[in-house]
């Protein structure tokens, strides 16, 4: 399983690369292994102000819907649009091109209280 050390992730099984004053956010590679094979990825809240932990999409598996949630406070500042015709990105390359949304950063704070790869790795055994 692979955990990049350079990430942080939530208990909700989400990363975020922090890039500046930015963010890249997308599910874990355990996660998108857990669902299976992703035949749909749903967000329509760019341009949106969420908090932390609230829903920004959903991902839908061949047996299963799961809700995406915010690692941190943020406005969605952009949609990775390749996920609409080809869903399958998440599988192959959750880390890479299988990116969700970028964020801005809304109260730097919050990231203290994510995981890093060490504890991430704990969580999921």
């Amino acid at each position: 399983m692979n955990i990049p050390d350079n990430l942080k992730y939530t208990k909700d099984h989400e990363w975020i690369r922090i890039e500046g004053n930015e963010a890249y956010v997308g599910i874990t590679d355990f996660a998108q292994g857990e669902l299976g094979d992703i035949v749909f990825v749903e967000i329509e809240t760019e341009g949106e102000t969420l908090d932390r932990e609230e829903v920004f999409g959903s991902v839908e598996a061949v047996k299963t819907v799961s809700d995406l949630f915010m690692p941190i406070s943020g406005e969605v500042l952009e949609v990775n649009s390749q996920l609409e015709s080809s869903p399958e990105v998440v599988n192959q390359d959750p880390y890479g091109d299988g990116w969700m949304v970028k964020v801005s950063i809304g109260n730097s704070d919050e990231l203290n209280d994510l995981l890093d790869a060490a504890a991430y790795r704990e969580l999921v055994g």
